[in-house]
């Protein structure tokens, strides 16, 4: 069920969330304040691609 669930939410939305989040994250790396917030958008978007069964830690 965990794999159909990861399928069906990457076709309807997680693919552009996902990407959406990546290209968040390389805009604050540019800057050295930004690069603790960017890396928390690089975890949300590999989330944001397969949200069921994964947890986020640190």
């Amino acid at each position: 069920m965990r794999t159909l669930g990861n399928i069906l939410w990457f076709i309807f939305g997680g693919m552009f969330g996902g990407l959406a989040w990546i290209f968040a994250g390389c805009i604050w790396c540019i800057t050295i304040v930004g690069i603790p917030f960017g890396r928390q958008f690089f975890k949300m978007a590999r989330l944001s691609f397969m949200p069921f069964g994964t947890s986020v830690i640190g």
